[in-house]
């Protein structure tokens, strides 16, 4: 796949799409992943990252196991990724505890803050998660879109009115923090039309 940093075998990618759909989604489907590597893409030739192969199967792989309103998505998510490579890549897989541990992090958007990390790795665990997190910046379209997509794909899970409660609360939670992107490359680009979708669309409710 184009711009990925590594090569996969075409089985593991067909396994990875067909996992994106199942079941099918509204949102987190594989388009999401291909949005979240344009972003990997524009790290690469910005700030640049120390472990590019590790972080883009955290790509590949942060959502292919996705249920909404299940909280074992990401753990799933991560044993799948690790499991896949090293059944694919065998003795030539780069560090899949390092690829889980990124995973693991995506469960909790949200209350992460920049100085959470340390360490050699900080700098491309912040790019990753704001990667993730880069289509609170869309144009507003693109962020209305994946709006009215995520409400898509809990209907009929939990009442509406609940999902209505809970989802106004977490992106004003968002719009709470000091800062929404964690590194420096996201929060000098996208913070600010960031903010601007999130108190539009809270105004909205």
């Amino acid at each position: 796949m184009e711009g990925l940093l590594l090569d996969l075998p075409p089985g593991q990618l067909q396994a990875l799409e067909a996992a994106h759909a199942t079941p099918p989604r509204a949102y987190h489907h594989f388009g999401h992943v291909r949005e979240v590597l344009r972003h990997y893409r524009e790290v690469a030739d910005g700030p640049g990252w120390r472990r590019p192969c590790e972080v883009a199967l955290a790509v590949l792989y942060h959502d292919a196991v996705y249920v909404p309103g299940r909280s074992d998505n990401e753990e799933r998510s991560a044993r799948l990724a690790v499991s896949e490579t090293e059944r694919w890549l065998g003795a030539e897989a780069p560090d899949v505890a390092r690829v889980a541990e990124l995973i693991r992090l995506t469960a909790r958007h949200g209350s992460h803050a920049p100085g959470d990390f340390d360490g050699g790795d900080a700098d491309d665990t912040r790019h990753f998660l704001d990667c993730d997190m880069a289509i609170l910046g869309a144009p507003e379209a693109a962020f209305d879109a994946y709006d009215a997509a995520i409400a898509e794909e809990y209907r009929g899970v939990v009442p509406g009115w609940i999902y209505r409660r809970k989802r106004r609360q977490f992106l004003a939670s968002l719009l709470d923090r000091e800062r929404i992107f964690l590194s420096d490359f996201f929060h000098l680009r996208l913070e600010a039309r960031a903010r601007a979708n999130l108190r539009r669309t809270l105004s909205l409710d």
